[in-house]
């Protein structure tokens, strides 16, 4: 098992959980403690979990836990790119494609770049800014700048976004719990991600797999609204099968 696959199962022990111990997990893995270790000092330095004696516990109000783009960016960027180039096959010319803030859909909006006949539909000021200069058109929505993720949230970006009514849209998520739903930790921001499934045709959650088993502060919608899911091979098994018993569709990339 590859190190990064071996922390992607760690991290969704250590949120479903609420506690994880080194024994355990040497056992459960078939390594060392000392390699175990180092696993849990890698995820307290992105940020991921607490350490503890012995073991580690769940990030202390990760529900609450709102990073910015930059560090976003920083983690499982290959899987992030597999996913984009997934998500882009989905895609047609001709289509209009919306695509909310984050750092996957950023990386969508690279993939994007070399089509010739879509309409993009966006809250975020830095894909705006990664398809200037391209064939596609832009549209942006109106709203109030959230530093954090360069996205476009308020009243403004709302009123718009009930006025369209695009083909298909990816969809960005900070935790899926799939009991649960897809959610993000601003208030704002999910109402406008709320706003973007009910006007798309398709819904399509593009996340990594460490986003599973997780649940940030505010529902976006329930998992019952995703028509398709694009995760990567770390995705645990039972969320999975839950997924495709429920209907929707999931690519692992």
């Amino acid at each position: 098992m590859l190190a990064e696959e071996r922390r992607r199962q760690i991290l969704h022990l250590v949120n479903e959980e609420g506690k994880v111990l080194v024994e355990d997990l040497a056992k459960r893995f078939s390594t060392s403690e000392v390699t175990i270790r180092l696993d849990l000092e890698d995820l307290q330095g992105r940020g991921l979990v607490h350490r503890t004696h012995g073991g580690a516990l769940p990030v202390p109000n990760g529900a609450l836990l709102d990073r910015n783009l930059a560090e976003k960016e920083k983690l499982y960027r290959r899987e992030k790119a597999r996913i984009a180039q997934a998500a882009a096959k989905l895609v047609q010319e001709g289509q209009s494609v919306v695509l909310d803030s984050g750092s996957t859909t950023t990386m969508i909006a690279r993939v994007l770049r070399t089509f010739r006949n879509l309409t993009i539909i966006t809250n975020a000021l830095n894909i705006a800014a990664e398809l200037a200069g391209s064939n596609l058109e832009v549209i942006l929505v109106g709203g109030g700048l959230r530093k954090e993720s360069f996205s476009l949230v308020g009243p403004f970006a709302e009123e718009v976004l009930g006025k369209l009514s695009p083909d298909i849209l990816f969809l960005g998520v900070d935790g899926f719990d799939v009991g649960f739903g897809m959610t993000t930790p601003n208030p704002q921001e999910a109402r406008v991600n709320r706003l973007m499934v009910e006007a798309a045709d398709r819904t399509v959650v593009v996340c990594d797999s460490s986003k599973f088993g997780r649940r940030s502060l505010c529902l976006i919608a329930p998992t019952s609204a995703a028509d398709q899911v694009i995760t990567d091979s770390g995705v645990p098994r039972s969320d999975r099968e839950k997924l495709e018993q429920a209907g929707i569709v999931v690519t692992v990339v």
